[in-house]
């Protein structure tokens, strides 16, 4: 099946098969971002990041990117001082065939953690990656960077820049089935736009995107030590650099940049391993937003939720207990609602008078399924995506290095 998007004018992206892991895989991936482009970038939060993050961020500091170097297949995390310099040579093997600074490469990897990335095959794939580069690149570069992903994921949107509402392009895509949860950007993703846009504005709108979108889902609580959201502005529509965050320009941007990450987000989440269900955990009523997303949170990454959401179980005391056990200070209970879809299943501290199993049932043999809960201590509310937690999601895991 062939995935529709909108190319961006000025980006071009190329792939090309080293080897890495599996023979006759694409996969290697480059990026090419136009001269003068702007980039924002947010990166993993684990303590064990990978190599590529490391150097990554310090190329992203220092200059201006025009390539991003993306290979799956090998995390090249948890490999030491090796890793680093490995990463680095990857960069300056880019930087030697097109004559960009070395900073000017941005390196990201994903797949087994704790060995070394073949540097070799790498750069020996790296012209056949260049020749390749084309505008409409964007499917080939979605399947390139797959590793336990079923599908591809790319997303794309026109959205109006300046008075006389010109279209710019905004395309996306990301990998991501397992390592998922909450803790920057959980995943790999790539966007651009041809507007042009400030540098700080733009890091700003990516940081606000990320965190309703790719921040709020979880597939299994584990978060990846390769995480990396990038988005790069390359300036080619010809407007003047968005810089006013109260532009009807920049709330164009902010509108799009959102709506595309959350699509993709959610795309992560329906992929999820071994996942049938996509579930949204929905808390309203709380005190503040620190407080809705750790009810949330505890509902989204409850393992016995989980199993019973890929029973079709409406075990409604583990989503109880998930709300008592999220550590709220003077929770009433009498106070608090919990819905299955529609359908009230806890109220006045314990099961809703009119709840039946049969409802609740039918509410959890659906695909999509959403669970609301009231906690009714004041305004704020949060909301996770999720899904179910099946015999797949062991089997993938149990097999990935096999």
């Amino acid at each position: 099946m062939t995935l529709a998007f909108h190319p961006v004018p000025g980006v071009r992206l190329g792939t090309a098969a080293a080897g890495i892991r599996y023979p006759d895989r694409q996969d290697l991936l480059l990026i090419e971002i136009p001269v003068g482009a702007t980039c924002a970038a947010v990166f993993t939060r684990n303590a064990f990041c990978a190599a590529p993050v490391v150097v990554a961020r310090r190329h992203v500091a220092a200059a201006a990117p025009r390539y991003l170097l993306v290979n799956s297949g090998n995390a090249n995390a948890g490999t030491g001082h090796r890793g680093l310099t490995d990463a680095i040579a990857s960069c300056e093997a880019l930087a030697q065939l097109t004559g960009c600074a070395l900073e000017e490469v941005l390196p990201f990897s994903t797949g087994v953690i704790g060995e070394h990335l073949p540097v070799d095959r790498l750069a020996a794939a790296l012209p056949a990656a260049l020749a390749a580069l084309r505008v409409d690149g964007w499917e080939g570069a979605a399947r390139a960077i797959m590793t336990t992903d079923t599908v591809p994921k790319l997303v794309s949107r026109r959205f109006a820049v300046g008075s006389a509402g010109a279209d710019a392009t905004l395309t996306g895509i990301c990998k991501g089935a397992g390592m998922i949860r909450p803790d920057m950007a959980t995943m790999l993703a790539y966007l651009a736009t041809d507007a042009a846009v400030d540098r700080d504005l733009l890091q700003a709108c990516l940081q606000e995107a990320v965190d309703v979108s790719f921040n709020a889902i979880t597939v299994d609580g584990d978060t990846s030590t390769n995480d990396a959201c990038v988005l790069a502005a390359g300036g080619t529509l010809g407007n003047p650099a968005i810089a006013d965050p109260q532009s009807p320009d920049y709330q164009s941007l902010r509108d799009a940049v959102t709506a595309v990450c959350q699509e993709l987000a959610t795309a992560i989440v329906r992929d999820g391993e071994g996942a049938t269900k996509l579930v949204t955990v929905l808390i309203e009523e709380a005190t503040d937003a620190t407080e809705a997303r750790r009810v949330a949170d505890a509902i989204a990454h409850s393992p016995l939720v989980k199993t019973a959401l890929f029973a079709s179980d409406p075990n409604w005391g583990r989503i109880l207990a998930a709300v008592g056990r999220a550590g709220l200070d003077g929770l009433d209970i009498d106070r608090v609602r919990i819905w299955l879809g529609d359908t009230l299943i806890v109220c006045d501290g314990g099961r809703a008078a009119d709840y039946t199993e049969a409802a609740g049932r039918a509410v959890m043999a659906e695909q999509e399924i959403l669970i609301r809960v009231a906690l009714g201590r004041g305004q704020a509310g949060s909301r996770v995506l999720t899904c179910d937690l099946s015999y797949d999601y062991v089997r993938i895991n149990a097999e990935y290095r096999s």
